[in-house]
């Protein structure tokens, strides 16, 4: 009951402030494409709970994700969807992929279901009257920003266009999920074999000598400084297409890799890892500068686990130690960075009271990306439409530091779609215990439908204990079948095209 009291009691407080119209800005950074591990951020913890590094920490240099982590709070247990488009739209509906249906990367072209795909998954992603979270938070007098790489629809359709679903504002975004070239001096891909992926609305900078995640940033700078003179407080969504390939290499941090012992797409790789980092300073000084940083809340996050060009998705190897990469059905594929924290601390702002943010903490407990629309709504006290599903819960609990009983740790990641690196698939974790459903056996699974682990005893996923534990396998899959259930998910079709193919029991 004290617990549940003091959630009461936070989201009271907002509600209060919200009478005047008086809210906090919210920034959502968005990392294309990066792991928990592609950081000097140590995210994972020994059997104490204290941060551990490993070698991959020690790769990479993120000063601006370090200063952030310092004056916030880090979750080492935050899932996302495996492929990007279904995480974008569960970040801007609160739903679990499984519900609103876009269950895989949306090819801007043409419907990429995969030859045994469901038929009615959602390619067509979001549109116009959709609710999502600039199109409520708009409603309730907040100005909305995107830039950057959106993949909410395709090309043809509305969720092409980032200002169909309640953005006032799109520098960069459209349908295309990779950039077709970081490079200004290449027009950003505009004139190339990729134009069907080159960034939009950078004009100014074509054939100048500055990578696009500086462009962009420089971008962000700009409608800032007009944002900071509104009375009404911001939304701003700032997702980078770093660190996505194309692997090209940005020539401010090529230096810091050239004797790291890796490959030039690993190289690369690094140098978009610390381009993104250091948008991210400049985005915490500029807010500093504008005089708004204490009022405004960062949500800093990756969209899917890692794609870093070193070792195959199944391998403990982009994602050292954890298993898997983006794509895959392995912790690697799906745990991201999270961190929570205002842009500048200041225990004596009115916000800041009401949602105390601890420094430098790591919250251990499960969490995930559907859940950043309700804690936006509720910090806000803006209210979702009536009749929306939300699968999210709120996170200011565990915002401040504590752990949350009533919530669960649970995580449901439904992939009904071919080719990609693992096909036809659906996971569920539940507390320590995690089980994969292959729709159609595969070498990966040994011939199997089933993979099954304790990620409390086996947290880098070594030891398949479906052959070992078939109650606990059978209570698992009892689960998974429910959350499908219930999230109406679509499922993939037999050889014949029509007959649905739902998860065998053991």
């Amino acid at each position: 009951m004290k617990k549940a009291f003091l959630l009461f009691s936070i989201l009271s407080l907002w509600a209060g402030v919200t009478v005047a119209a008086d809210r906090p800005n919210i920034v959502v950074f968005l990392v294309d494409d990066m792991g928990v591990m592609d950081t000097s951020v140590p995210f994972l913890t020994d059997a104490e709970g204290k941060p551990k590094k490993y070698p991959l920490n020690e790769h990479y240099r993120t000063p601006g994700m370090e200063r952030l982590a310092a004056q916030g709070i880090r979750f080492n247990n935050f899932c996302a969807m495996s492929v990007c488009s279904p995480t974008r739209i569960s970040i801007m509906t609160g739903q679990n992929a499984a519900r609103h249906r876009a269950t895989n990367w949306i090819n801007p072209e043409k419907d990429n279901a995969g030859p045994q795909g469901p038929p009615d998954w959602n390619w067509a992603g979001l549109k116009r009257g959709d609710v999502t979270l600039p199109f409520v938070l708009h409603g309730a007098g907040y100005n909305t920003l995107h830039i950057g790489k959106a993949h909410f629809g395709p090309k043809a359709l509305e969720g092409g266009e980032p200002l169909n679903l309640g953005f006032e504002t799109n520098v960069g975004g459209g349908a295309m999920g990779a950039p077709g070239s970081y490079y200004a001096a290449k027009n950003f891909g505009w004139g190339s074999k990729r134009e069907n992926n080159a960034v939009p609305h950078l004009e100014k900078y074509h054939g100048k000598d500055i990578f696009l995640t500086e462009a962009l940033t420089l971008e962000a700078k700009d409608k800032l400084n007009a944002l900071a003179k509104e009375k009404e407080p911001f939304f701003f969504y700032f997702a980078h297409y770093a660190v996505h390939a194309p692997f090209e290499s940005d020539p401010r941090f090529e230096a810091n890799y050239k004797d790291s012992g890796k490959e030039a797409p690993a190289q690369a790789f690094a140098t978009l890892v610390e381009g993104m980092d250091k948008s991210l300073g400049d985005l915490l000084d500029h807010l500093d500068k504008l005089g708004v940083a204490e009022d405004t809340l960062i949500f800093f996050l990756g969209d899917n686990g890692s794609d870093a060009p070193l070792g195959n998705e199944h391998e403990v190897a982009c994602a050292a130690p954890l298993r898997g990469k983006k794509g895959a059905h392995y912790e690697g594929g799906m745990r991201v960075p999270f961190i929570a924290a205002w842009a500048k601390r200041n225990e004596e702002n009115r916000f800041q009271k009401m949602l105390p943010i601890p420094a430098g903490v790591i919250q251990r407990q499960q969490a995930a990306v559907q859940d950043l629309f309700p804690t936006v709504l509720a910090l806000t006290g803006v209210a979702a439409p009536a009749g929306h599903v939300v699968d999210g819960l709120p996170l200011a609990k565990l915002l401040t530091g504590q752990a949350d009983a009533e919530r669960g740790e649970r995580f449901l990641m439904h992939y009904p779609h071919s080719p990609h690196r693992t096909d036809y698939w659906t996971s569920l974790r539940d507390g320590e215990w995690k089980v994969i459903y292959h729709y159609f056996p595969t070498k990966v699974s040994k011939g199997s439908h089933y993979q099954l682990f304790n990620l409390k005893n086996d947290p880098f996923e070594q030891k398949d204990l479906a052959g070992e534990k078939p109650e606990e396998l059978g209570r698992m899959m009892k689960t998974l079948v429910a959350e499908l259930e219930a999230h109406q998910a679509v499922y993939p079709v037999d050889t014949d095209g029509k007959t649905r193919v739902k998860p065998k029991l053991p």
